[in-house]
């Protein structure tokens, strides 16, 4: 069964008692996009919805998993335990941008999210720059992932790693023919 993210999106919106133009002020996008969503007429890329929810506040891992347990005790994890937070934002395993987010147990929880982060070629986080609180660092696993930070632009390829602090602007996009694999760590969780 699909996810439906439109329904989702104005169920939340709602519950917090924010017409579609006080939600999009909140969040800085346009207008139309908070009913383009709402409608299904549009799949927002990982950014855009990110940059919605931040005018509720709410995660991806709230948005996707709304009745998640607290799972702050628990220590191992195998490869279903993991939560999938881009899956559901398009048609089949992947979501519509070509990337794959699943986390490892309850972010809020420690203060730090954990992903194991996937980029079939094309992939991309949306060519709206990604910002927020915090810092984040991974090592690319597999594959090439272009990483843009501020003004700088790098293509990481496997064992390579960044760090950096999470208010520059930045977007991660596979410019390869080949998937990409990333394990990721932010604090505190953004997604």
């Amino acid at each position: 069964m699909d996810f439906d993210v439109g329904a989702r999106l104005r169920d939340i919106r709602t519950k917090a008692g924010l017409s579609q133009r006080q939600l999009a002020e909140r969040a800085g996008v346009p207008h139309g996009q908070i009913s383009m969503v709402e409608q299904n007429r549009s799949s927002p890329s990982v950014a855009s919805l990110r940059k919605i929810l931040g005018g509720v506040p709410m995660t991806l891992a709230d948005f996707f998993e709304p009745d998640q347990p607290a799972g702050g005790a628990r220590v191992f994890f195998t490869p279903r335990d993991l939560i999938d937070l881009t899956g559901r934002l398009g048609h089949g395993r992947e979501g519509s941008s070509g990337l794959v987010f699943r986390q490892v147990g309850d972010a809020r929880a420690h203060n730090l999210q954990i992903l194991h982060e996937r980029y079939e070629p094309g992939g991309d986080t949306g060519e709206t720059m990604l910002e927020h609180v915090g810092h984040e660092g991974g090592v690319v696993i597999s594959g090439e992932v272009e990483l843009t930070v501020g003004g700088e632009a790098r293509v990481l390829k496997a064992g390579d790693a960044y760090l950096f602090d999470s208010r520059t602007p930045h977007r991660f996009r596979n410019i390869s023919d080949r998937p990409a694999e990333i394990v990721s760590a932010c604090s505190p969780a953004y997604l």
